[in-house]
């Protein structure tokens, strides 16, 4: 089977070795061709998809497909997967753990201190008198809930349909959203970015939240209404804010949040694709391809993911 590498952004050479170790019966390309069957992109470049008449699989290199949902040359007829990658699950785990508990122990406030060279204690909380909404109960919002939950926090989830985790009080729907937002200290944004969840974290949700909680946002960054974070900030309803995903990447130099003193920004290394931990799943939908079955991990194209 020839299968397309195409992609701007994810170094081939980084990939294809260890994908021709694992599919050495097939043909790893990295220019189109008219008997390519399968298509694994990232940022692939403009036109390649018109170059692919006998495409049978889209699969996708990263968790994210919102940009490959917006490219109007995608073909709709041919089935699109996700990647799931267990190693980058597990590094967005780390990633929400390392933020919560620097907003739970104060260790932003501290930084800060230290810099103006101030002791200065603040009160110490223990975690079941912390509650961490999640925003988004799919493959990461539960492994994140399985690392926050041994720890003592109180947990809340929302997604689009109803869910049911063990140990989180789950909501969907507007009236749930709220309810997480009011019950909510710490706020992590896991959710996959469509028309209904742009702007989810603005003025409105910020003031629903409870007096000195914090926001972390790891999924995309259309999610925050960042002139409505600073002004929450500034008037202190929130305490500190992790970012880790922007509108436009790189995040420009005459932005506001690289020197804001409520903020901390990542450049979108919460959790990067691991071609050593993600290359099993490409094989099993390649291998289900190959036998006529149907992918893991397809998108909903009316969903949005």
């Amino acid at each position: 089977m020839n299968i397309l590498f195409a992609s701007t952004i994810e170094p081939a050479e980084r990939w294809i070795p260890l994908l021709e170790k694992a599919l050495p019966q097939d043909r790893f390309l990295t220019s189109p061709r008219e008997d390519v069957e399968i298509a694994l992109v990232a940022a692939p470049p403009d036109g390649v998809f018109q170059r692919l008449p006998r495409l049978k699989l889209v699969q996708s290199l990263w968790m994210g497909v919102e940009n490959l949902l917006a490219d109007p040359a995608l073909p709709r007829n041919v089935p699109l997967a996700r990647l799931i990658d267990p190693g980058m699950v597990n590094a967005m785990s780390e990633t929400v753990l390392a933020h919560v508990l620097d907003w739970h122990r104060h260790h932003y406030y501290y930084r800060a201190r230290q810099r103006e060279k101030t002791w200065d204690r603040l009160p110490q909380y223990l975690p079941s008198d912390r509650t961490v909404g999640l925003l988004g109960l799919g493959e990461l919002g539960t492994h994140v809930a399985e690392r926050l939950l041994p720890l003592g926090f109180k947990l809340c989830g929302w997604s689009r349909r109803s869910r049911a985790l063990p140990g989180v009080q789950c909501f969907s729907g507007a009236n749930g959203l709220e309810e997480l937002l009011r019950r909510s200290q710490a706020v992590v944004c896991l959710l996959p970015l469509t028309p209904q969840t742009r702007g989810v974290l603005d003025a409105r949700a910020f003031a629903l939240m409870p007096q000195g909680g914090c926001v972390i946002n790891v999924a995309r960054g259309a999610h925050v209404a960042v002139a409505d974070l600073i002004a929450a900030l500034d008037a202190g309803r929130l305490a500190h804010a992790y970012l880790d995903v922007f509108e436009t990447e790189p995040l420009p130099p005459d932005s506001p949040l690289w020197t804001h003193p409520g903020v901390t920004v990542t450049p979108h290394t919460a959790a990067l694709t691991e071609p050593r931990t993600s290359i099993p799943m490409i094989v099993e939908n390649v291998e289900r391809v190959r036998r006529g079955e149907r992918p893991v991990a397809l998108v909903d194209f009316t969903a949005g993911y």
